[in-house]
C-alpha cells in the first residue's frame, strides 16, 4: 500500500540497488556458504514482493519468514525458491504449508509429531527445518529432546529435514562468551544429524566471518542497510530514505514552550518547521526526548535538510513532529519542502539510539501513510 505522492506526508524510498549490493557483500562473507535472506516483517517495512524479485534476480534463492501468509507472498513472488517458516507449525495449518510448498521449522516435540502425522497421512516425508535452543531460551528444541527424535524411527521416517538451525543470541556483541557456548550446543546438535545442512549465521555473524556460517547464512537487518553488530563501524549500504513534508515554518519566542506538556522551553527566538509525520506514522514519540518517561536519553533525533542538519524540539505528536530551522536563511526553505528523517545523511541506527530503541524497531515500523519510492537495481 501506497499513498498518492502529492497527497502524502511523508516518503519513503527504497534501494533496492543498494539492498542486492548488501546481499552480495553478505554473500562473499559467507565463502562456501549460501547465503539466503530473511524477508520476515514485510522484508522489515521494505515490501516483501519487490525485495524478493530484486533478490531472486541477484541470485538468492532461500528466504525466512515468521508466519505462513509472509511464506504465500514469497513463494508468489518467486516460486522456485524455498522459504523456511521461522515461527513454526501453526496449529491446523499444516494444509497451506503443503500447497503453498513451504518448509515449517519445527521448534517443539509438539510441531514435530503435527508434522509427522502430516505426513503420514500424506504417505511420504515431508520437508522440514529443525531449530535446536543452543542457549538462547526462546523457540527451539532442546538438545536432549532432539537426540530423543533423532533415535526415533517412527519419527525420522517420516521428516525429511532440510536444515538444522539455531539463533544466536549475543551476536551482535563481538567476543561474547555465550556465543562460544551456543557454537559448542550446536555442534552437538548436529552430530545427531549427519549430513544436513546448518544455519545460525544472522547479519551480526555474518559480518563478523567468525566460522558460523556453515552451509547456509541468513542475514536480516544487514541487507535493509541497519547496524548489526554494537559498537563497530557499519560496513552496510543504507537502504531506506524517509522524508517529511513540511506543513508549517512558523516563529516562536524566547520563553515560549513548544508542542504537549510544555515539555521545552525555547532559549531564542526560533523558527519551527513542522512535518507532517508522527508517531502514527513509525516516527516513534520516544524519538522526541522531551519529557517521555521511562527513558534517559541525552539528545533528540537530529534530522537533515538539504544536508543541514537540524534539531528535533518539542514532543513528537501523532501525526506532527517539530525541528529547529532557525539556522537556515528563511529563503532557502518554505512549507512543501521535504525534510530527510533518516536515510544516507542521518543512519537510520541515529535515530533509533535517540528513542532508546534499534534501527530494526523504526524499519518494521514504516507506516501506511506514506508514498513509496523503489529505486530498481541494476540487472
Amino acid at each position: 500500500m501506497s499513498a498518492h505522492p502529492n497527497l502524502a506526508g511523508g516518503h519513503v524510498t527504497i534501494d533496492l540497488g543498494a539492498l542486492v549490493s548488501n546481499w552480495q557483500q553478505l554473500a562473499k562473507n559467507a565463502g562456501a556458504a549460501e547465503c539466503g535472506a530473511v524477508v520476515k516483517a514485510n522484508a522489515y517495512g521494505c515490501g516483501i514482493e519487490p525485495v524478493v524479485e530484486a533478490l531472486s534476480r541477484a541470485g538468492c534463492r532461500t528466504y525466512f519468514v515468521t508466519v505462513p501468509e509472509e511464506g504465500i507472498r514469497v513463494k508468489n513472488t518467486a516460486p522456485d525458491s524455498r522459504c523456511f517458516v521461522l515461527n513454526g507449525l501453526f496449529a491446523n495449518a499444516a494444509p497451506y504449508y503443503l500447497e503453498h510448498d513451504l518448509t515449517p521449522i519445527l521448534g517443539s516435540v509438539p510441531e514435530v509429531e503435527t508434522w509427522v502425522a502430516t505426513a503420514q497421512s500424506h504417505g511420504s516425508p515431508l520437508p522440514c527445518a529443525l531449530h535446536v535452543d543452543s542457549g538462547m531460551n526462546r523457540l527451539g528444541l532442546t538438545l536432549r529432546e532432539l537426540e530423543r527424535i533423532t533415535k526415533n524411527r517412527h519419527l525420522m521416517d517420516y521428516l525429511d529435514p532440510q536444515l538444522l538451525m539455531t539463533h544466536l543470541a549475543c551476536a551482535d556483541d563481538l567476543g561474547h562468551p555465550k556465543t562460544d557456548v551456543q557454537r559448542e550446543v550446536f555442534l552437538q546438535a548436529s552430530e545427531l544429524l549427519p549430513g544436513v545442512p546448518r544455519s545460525a549465521a544472522n547479519s551480526a555473524a555474518s559480518l563478523q566471518m567468525d566460522g558460523h556460517e556453515y552451509e547456509l547464512a541468513r542475514p536480516g537487518i544487514a541487507l535493509y542497510g541497519g547496524e548489526a553488530l554494537n559498537d563497530v563501524p557499519n560496513p552496510m549500504v543504507p537502504v531506506v530514505t524517509l522524508t517529511g513534508r513540511i506543513v508549517q515554518i512558523r516563529e516562536a519566542n524566547a520563553g515560549d514552550s513548544i508542542g504537549y506538556g510544555g515539555a521545552e522551553t525555547l532559549t531564542r527566538i526560533t523558527r519551527i518547521a513542522y512535518l507532517s509525520v508522527g508517531y502514527a506514522d513509525g516516527y516513534h514519540r520516544a524519538t522526541s526526548n522531551m519529557g517521555v518517561p521511562m527513558r534517559a536519553v541525552s539528545q533528540p533525533a537530529r534530522a537533515a535538510y538539504k544536508g543541514t542538519i537540524i534539531k528535533g524540539i518539542g514532543r513528537v505528536s501523532m501525526d506532527l513532529c517539530a525541528f529547529d530551522v532557525t539556522d537556515i536563511p528563511e529563503d532557502e526553505i518554505s512549507a512543501g519542502d521535504w525534510i530527510e528523517l533518516f536515510g544516507s545523511t542521518i543512519p537510520v541506527d541515529d535515530v533509533a539510539r535517540a528513542a532508546g530503541t534499534i534501527g530494526y524497531e523504526l524499519l518494521t515500523s514504516i507506516g501506511q501513510r506514506y508514498s513509496r519510492t523503489y529505486l530498481k537495481a541494476e540487472a
